[in-house]
């Protein structure tokens, strides 16, 4: 059974992103996968400092062990500033090469309106080619018009969010180890 890691990357309290991650985690489960979600706004995790991974705290160490032991990660983010928020920038600073090295990811952003919907994926493929990740070909992206009291109602961002959870889960079932060289990041830590 392919485990999928849904991380919630925002800092505030439980909203609409809340329920989309929730909508995917149902998604993972009646695909017959495991879901395990991960909000940094119930997890608060030490900030990176650069210090050995054994000496940061519970919490933190128990995040970045759950993203190490996931077949695949689903990162929800709002946008926030045209970008993605600190806390999940500090959740993957946290992260070691191994953590996404080769694992496929996802991105679902969230924003206000339809046209800031590159400024997280933009953002994100970056740091996520840095660690070697498996990063699936399209995302997902939705605002406020999706939802409906508090739940994702648009079928089509409904639609879409199923298919990139199945995506993920397809990603998962590669063996990761036959694909691609070796990410620089992990030749030099």
């Amino acid at each position: 059974m392919a485990k999928l890691l849904l991380v919630n990357g925002a800092a505030t309290p439980p909203g609409r992103l809340s329920a989309a991650i929730a909508f995917a985690a149902e998604s993972a489960r009646n695909a017959g996968a495991e879901a395990d979600v991960l909000s940094l706004a119930d997890t608060v995790l030490e900030i990176c400092d650069g210090r050995k991974d054994d000496d940061y705290g519970p919490a933190t160490r128990d995040a970045v062990g759950r993203m190490l032991a996931a077949d695949a990660v689903l990162f929800g983010a709002p946008v926030y500033r045209a970008s993605y928020p600190g806390v999940l920038k500090n959740l993957l600073d946290l992260a070691p090469v191994q953590a996404l090295q080769v694992k496929p990811v996802g991105i679902l952003a969230m924003g206000g309106s339809p046209h800031h919907y590159l400024g997280v994926e933009s953002q994100m493929k970056d740091v996520l080619q840095w660690f070697g990740a498996l990063v699936a070909p399209t995302n997902c992206y939705v605002t406020g018009g999706d939802f409906k009291d508090g739940q994702l109602a648009s079928e089509g961002a409904r639609k879409d969010l199923a298919a990139l959870v199945a995506t993920l889960l397809k990603l998962a079932a590669l063996d990761g180890a036959a694909l691609g060289p070796t990410p620089l990041a992990a030749r030099y830590t």
